[in-house]
């Protein structure tokens, strides 16, 4: 296939530097930095530019923006887009993604797929891309029900193809949903966490749990901003539950009720062991 690929950031340039090495498409590549084009050219990362004299030429288009940008580069383009061509996203939530690409997806002819590859790094730009991101990854897909089996069939094998283990359907409502549990509060958390006075010395004091819980606490505020407010609703949920369960601890606590914080630990450990298939043992 010819595969565009919009935005080289990490995601995208991660994209293409997994398609030149575990597959044989040809790549083409838009960036506003110029000069990272330029280097992904010369280091046979990308075949070629992707301009709008050729992007009708893509067999599939990958959106590597964030939301907005995402739906404006498709309303500019969708003219030029192939109408047998996949354009697919890569935002991290996708109701209102998907809800501004589809109508232009329907009034052009081509497909839309909005998907969501579930991996990162704390860093971002091209400079840490690399071609190994996506393995043992999930990626989740939100085809809707006109979009034909065989379009999500080549995603499929594709994304397959670079690393992907666990290719996930969902709808847009159901992925902004959970994610605003399982990625975005965990980033709020690891933010907040480190705002503690202690956090300053935490060297020589500090182990694997300071690590995993302060790990996504170094983040790109611009972007997770946009996610954040694009996901209010379901965010606000997650955020409220949190609180009203870690006032609950605070309570026992303060009261130096043994036994209720004893159960709420408990409590914690029991669901962790439901949820992760562990058998639960006195």
């Amino acid at each position: 296939m010819n595969i565009g690929i919009v935005g080289m950031g990490l995601i995208g340039g991660s994209m293409a530097k997994a398609l030149r090495a575990y597959t044989d498409n040809k790549i083409y590549a838009y960036d506003l930095n110029g000069d990272i084009i330029d280097d992904a050219v010369s280091r046979n990362i990308i075949d070629r530019k992707l301009t709008s004299s050729n992007v009708s030429h893509c067999d599939l288009i990958i959106i590597a923006l964030y939301p907005q940008a995402a739906i404006d580069f498709v309303k500019a383009h969708a003219e030029s887009i192939s109408k047998d061509a996949i354009v697919m996203d890569c935002c991290g939530v996708k109701r209102i993604v998907c809800h501004g690409i589809e109508p232009i997806a329907d009034e052009y002819g081509f497909t839309y797929i909005g998907a969501h590859p579930m991996a990162g790094l704390h860093m971002s730009g091209f400079a840490y891309s690399n071609e190994n991101l996506f393995k043992n990854s999930s990626l989740v897909l939100c085809p809707r029900q006109c979009v034909k089996n065989e379009k999500v069939y080549i995603l499929k094998g594709l994304f397959a193809d670079i690393g992907f283990t666990n290719i996930q359907i969902s709808t847009p409502e159901e992925h902004d949903r959970i994610i605003a549990y399982t990625s975005q509060l965990c980033h709020i958390v690891s933010n907040a966490y480190v705002k503690n006075e202690a956090a300053s010395m935490h060297n020589g004091f500090s182990a694997g749990s300071y690590r995993d819980l302060t790990r996504v606490a170094k983040l790109n505020e611009t972007m997770w901003t946009e996610l954040f407010l694009e996901n209010q609703d379901y965010l606000l949920r997650e955020l409220d539950e949190l609180i009203e369960n870690l006032v609950q601890y605070r309570e026992a606590l303060s009261e130096c009720d043994k036994e209720r914080l004893c159960g709420l630990l408990r409590d914690g450990r029991i669901r962790k062991e439901a949820i992760d298939g562990d058998v639960y043992r006195n």
